[in-house]
């Protein structure tokens, strides 16, 4: 089958290329791309005036199979990727049983094939049932097709352990991804610990929480020169830590959510549970030094944290329900509203945070446009809203602090491998 994009704005960062093209692709790779190709094809997609980019990748997804799919699973959460612009997602080991095995990693492999409607790479643990006592078998792990290794939800207390984890992933050459929460500052935390959580009555989660734990792995990074990568950075301080540390040449890159950069510690006043996140919506500062550290690439990465819940769960008082949000529907809307409209980073510096930046973390080969490559793109109108709606979601759940929200940059195709896995209406 071939395909032909007719007219498209193409945006590629890897090769810093923006200019309205065609692109021909045939049997799943781009074949030839140039100002007008014709000929005949099999399926033509007219992109006049929409925008033309590499796939999107998260490396921070939750699809929650095995053991919770009630919530979601590859299925509906490789449906609402799709919807979302995402060709590869990574999804996070802390399922039931958590991916500590090579025989889960293979399983998420066969459903992702089966089931799946975008590119599934499973994330493995770090540690034996994310215990944080034994380490995980890293190697078989990686030989069954493991990405990288994390015991996301979980920071790794134990000092020696930690250490070894890095020393092995440096000889893997893959990322260690660290959940940077001391929990013995964080527990019972619901919330930002400050002002608002004294106001509000709610135990606060304090920034040195993550500030410590981050110190700590990147003394350890330094030490053993090793590949780390920071999940779901929140705070000013950490931003620094990270800045100060690419300039010791540690070896680290760092992601930052949508909600993260969008939303502040106020938006709890309201007690919605959507506003409930680990780690938690911090201040204004903090949301500020995270758009700078976007802007002079001391943070790499857009990542969703994609953690979806039942409605039910999210519908308890505060403090027991569930940290996380959905987040793979809405994450290009948030990233042109909140950072390219303000100018904060242009297109083609967002969508490289979003393709060939979590790419080259990866190591994968992904997230750029050029003849010969495999041919996953995303086309968005730009210009085109759309409002966020609670069965508008794709996504098995539907808890957004984004619910009633007007986003711009519509996806129009998702295309994976040559073949169209979602098209607007």
């Amino acid at each position: 089958m071939s395909l032909l994009i007719r007219n498209g704005r193409l945006i590629d960062p890897a090769t810093n290329h923006d200019a309205v093209v065609d692109i021909l692709v045939e049997g799943g790779m781009i074949k030839k791309i140039a100002p007008k190709i014709n000929g005949s094809c099999d399926e033509l997609i007219d992109a006049t005036n929409k925008v033309v980019v590499p796939g999107l990748i998260d490396m921070h997804t939750h699809l929650r199979e095995p053991g919770r799919e009630d919530e979601e699973t590859i299925q509906s959460g490789t449906r609402a990727a799709a919807k979302g612009g995402f060709t590869t997602i990574c999804c996070m080991p802390n399922t039931d049983p958590p991916i500590d095995d090579p025989s889960l990693v293979e399983f998420i492999y066969q459903e992702a094939e089966k089931e799946g409607l975008v590119e599934v790479l499973p994330i493995a643990t770090i540690s034996k049932a994310r215990g944080g006592k034994d380490l995980s078998p890293m190697g078989r792990l990686k030989k069954a097709g493991a990405v990288a290794f994390s015991d996301d939800g979980d920071w790794v207390a134990d000092s020696h352990l930690m250490r070894r984890a890095l020393e092995y992933v440096k000889m893997l050459t893959l990322p260690l991804i660290s959940h940077c929460e001391d929990r013995r500052l964080s527990q019972d935390g619901v919330m930002n610990e400050g002002y608002i959580s004294t106001v509000l009555g709610l135990k606060g989660m304090p920034k040195e929480a993550e500030e410590v734990a981050l110190l700590r792995d990147l003394a350890l990074c330094k030490m053993t020169e090793s590949l780390l990568h920071v999940a779901h950075l929140s705070t000013a301080n950490g931003v620094e830590l990270i800045r100060k540390a690419k300039v010791s040449r540690v070896r680290v890159t760092t992601e930052v959510t949508p909600h993260h950069f969008t939303l502040t510690d106020r938006e709890v006043k309201s007690f919605d549970t959507n506003t409930k996140v680990n780690p938690p919506l911090r201040g204004k500062r903090d949301v500020e030094a995270l758009k700078e550290g976007l802007k002079d690439g001391t943070i790499d990465v857009i990542a969703t944290d994609h953690a979806p819940h039942l409605a039910e769960e999210k519908e308890n008082e505060y403090n027991a329900a569930p940290f996380g949000v959905v987040g793979l529907e809405t994450a290009l809307g948030l990233v042109i509203k909140e950072l390219v409209q303000t100018r904060t980073l242009t297109l083609m510096e967002a969508i490289a945070k979003l393709t060939i930046n979590p790419a080259r973390v990866l190591r994968i080969n992904r997230g750029l446009v050029k003849e010969g490559a495999r041919a996953n793109l995303t086309i968005f109108d730009l210009e085109k809203k759309w409002l966020v709606t609670e069965d508008g979601f794709f996504s098995k759940s539907n808890n957004s602090p984004f619910l009633g929200w007007e986003l711009p940059g519509k996806v129009e195709w998702t295309i994976v491998g040559g073949k169209v896995v979602y098209q607007d209406d």
